[in-house]
């Protein structure tokens, strides 16, 4: 019996690495990895994760390990652990855990950057009526900012199945009470595949409540009294793209491309934290799988 799952490539791109199964043919063009059995696999070469807060640098990105097991019910996959409620051939139905996301631009070394995957940057504008009055037109800067601490998400999600693609519903719940907020998600996944050659289109909507756009891209009083004053974070969605290439040159071996747009939710690019309202992320490179 054969599980079916994107591990390596979506791990490489994803900003929020969670398990998936999708209905495909298992053949030298797809990941598959035998129920009961460990898959091993690594991926390098170069790549960058731009970072859109104020004076952080963007993460490069040049060794991605993937590891995963799938059990006939419980899996881990990159991080992700979960149970398998149903698996029909339409549909299938997780519990499922993750990381988020959004911590990952304050630390480098924040798990979703260990399991990650010309830009139309445009920076984020202050309107007028945010400024303060006094003679500067420079707002007040930030101080050094707090501590955003690590949390584990948890909850339900499905996976349908058709001839148009994969689609993926999901909503989770911070497990830690950090911040006690919710996390959504849209996605729809096409796979097509031509000989060696494997390509991976996405679209995805995800959405942040208020509580998580609130703890992230808020401002305490002790990083500024007036922008934690000023500002008032909102739930709202992030939408973006994934594509990735594949040539498989061996069994074991691939050459690979993979690249990830992220367009901010407005209350999160509102936020004075960032002079960006959109990432990207990319890799070019191999990858090997044991």
């Amino acid at each position: 019996m054969k599980s079916l799952f994107y591990g390596l490539i979506l791990s490489v791109i994803s900003l929020s690495p969670l398990a998936a199964r999708a209905e495909m043919v298992c053949d030298d063009t797809t990941d598959c990895i035998t129920t009961g059995s460990w898959d091993l696999g690594i991926a390098f070469g170069y790549g960058q994760k731009t970072n859109p807060l104020k004076d952080y640098k963007d993460i490069p990105i040049y060794v991605l390990p993937t590891i995963a097991y799938y059990g006939d019910n419980w899996f881990f996959d990159n991080g992700a652990v979960g149970y398998t409620l149903t698996e029909q051939e339409r549909f299938t139905v997780n519990l499922v855990t993750g990381f988020s996301s959004d911590r990952a631009f304050f630390y480098r070394w924040d798990p979703s950057n260990i399991f990650l995957a010309g830009s139309s940057r445009s920076f984020q504008q202050i309107p007028m009526s945010a400024m303060p009055m006094q003679a500067s037109s420079e707002p007040p800067k930030i101080g050094e900012l707090e501590s955003r601490h690590f949390t584990y998400l948890g909850g339900i999600e499905a996976y349908v199945y058709n001839r148009f693609g994969t689609w993926r519903l999901a909503l989770l719940h911070d497990l830690f009470d950090v911040h006690d907020g919710m996390e959504g998600q849209v996605k729809w996944n096409y796979h097509l595949g031509h000989k060696n050659l494997s390509l991976d289109f996405a679209v995805f909507f995800d959405w942040k409540s208020q509580e998580v756009v609130s703890y992230y891209y808020g401002v305490r009083p002790s990083e500024s009294a007036y922008w934690s004053d000023k500002y008032r974070a909102e739930n709202g969605w992030n939408r973006g793209a994934e594509l990735t290439a594949r040539y498989h040159l061996t069994p074991e071996w691939e050459l690979l491309m993979t690249a990830r747009y992220t367009r901010f939710a407005d209350t999160i690019a509102a936020s004075p934290l960032l002079d960006e309202d959109d990432s990207y992320a990319y890799l070019i490179g191999a990858a090997y799988r044991f």
